[in-house]
């Protein structure tokens, strides 16, 4: 089964090829990131107009790389939900048309379901262990910080445990450049300049560190570099400005990690897994791999490729909803296996 992803919840339009066991034929991501750049974060309307002029380009591309025609594939899964509301409708009904025009099984795919699977992508020829069902999961990015019980592949089988009560850790991340002077996107930035830094230099809270609650909250420590900067400025040496990224990225991924595993260990399961774009940060996958192994817990990460938006994992996770039998009606609000109407014309592709 080869299956057609196409990904535009936010900033990256994405189209990939993958095939039913994970296998990525092509992937395909046209970034944004300059263009919001100057805004030190994503506008909306901006992203809209930016997936409209490169959602044809690049689903394209990513059959041409493939070495396949629309006509060809078994099916195709678009992004549905969660994201901003007209990247998705460009997604959306680009896969509609593209399914009409070649009676192709079509599917929805909720973002953090496709993040959730993203570890079984294989990219490469090489050995590529999967984790075992159940496992518990972080989803850490930009827009979402939440630990999920996963039982098995599809939506249903997903339980969230604990989420943040306010800021993103993708978003703390962002905002903590921004008052540093670092740009758009903060989290590579930091990750960068936290490696030759002190991580206990600066005394930062691990926010909700000691209590049981799997939750999790990021505003207050956002706040406390806020009131740094406010009192002292920027760091003025690169030193001073490495101590201080490491020591905020100490603790929020400290949390992060002590949060999963503590659910994997009251869950009883044996395997953690990473995902979303804050999965790609050194120190969070470092941390989760040693407290995990402390506690007898296999910990499973996605190649750095697979962890930031990408339209692999939708083409992926639609793979699984397909095999499974599953169809959506054309306006996406069917979950459950529906019959597509006949097109009139078999082997139309994009013009």
């Amino acid at each position: 089964m080869r299956v057609l992803g196409i990904e535009s919840s936010c900033d990256e339009t994405g189209a990939a090829v993958v095939d039913e066991n994970g296998r990525v034929l092509s992937d395909v991501v046209q970034s944004q990131v300059e263009l919001h750049a100057t805004y030190g974060g994503v506008i909306p309307e901006l992203a809209s107009r930016d997936h409209l002029r490169n959602a044809g380009h690049v689903v394209r591309e990513a059959l041409a790389r493939a070495g396949l025609e629309a006509k060809d594939l078994d099916g195709i899964a678009v992004t549905n939900r969660p994201g901003l509301v007209g990247a998705l409708l460009v997604g959306v009904q680009l896969a509609k048309g593209l399914a009409w025009a070649n009676e192709t099984p079509f599917v929805g795919v909720d973002h953090l379901v496709g993040h959730l699977l993203a570890v079984f992508l294989r990219r490469g020829e090489g050995e590529h262990e999967v984790p075992p069902f159940p496992f518990v999961a972080l989803l850490a990015s930009g827009g979402h910080t939440a630990i999920y019980r996963v039982d098995g592949p599809s939506a249903s089988r997903v339980k969230e445990l604990g989420g943040t009560r306010d800021d993103a850790a993708g978003e703390a991340f962002d905002k903590v450049a921004k008052l540093l002077g670092l740009g758009y996107p903060g989290g590579p930035a930091i990750d960068r300049l936290a490696k030759d830094g002190d991580p206990k230099a600066v005394p930062l809270p691990a926010p909700m560190s000691h209590t049981t609650s799997l939750d999790m909250s990021f505003s207050g420590i956002k706040t406390q570099v806020a009131s740094l900067v406010r009192e002292r400025g920027v760091p003025s040496t690169e030193k001073g400005l490495a101590d201080l990224c490491a020591s905020f990225q100490a603790s929020v991924t400290g949390v992060l990690a002590k949060k999963l595993v503590a659910a994997a260990v009251r869950e009883g399961v044996t395997a953690v897994v990473l995902g979303g774009g804050v999965a790609a940060n050194r120190e969070l996958r470092a941390r989760t791999a040693e407290l995990a192994r402390a506690h007898g817990i296999r910990a499973y990460v996605p190649e750095v490729a697979s962890c930031t938006d990408n339209a692999a994992m939708i083409a992926y996770a639609g793979a699984v909803r397909l095999a499974a039998g599953e169809r959506d009606a054309w306006d996406l609000v069917a979950t459950s296996a529906t019959a597509l109407p006949r097109a009139t014309r078999k082997g139309r592709g994009l013009r």
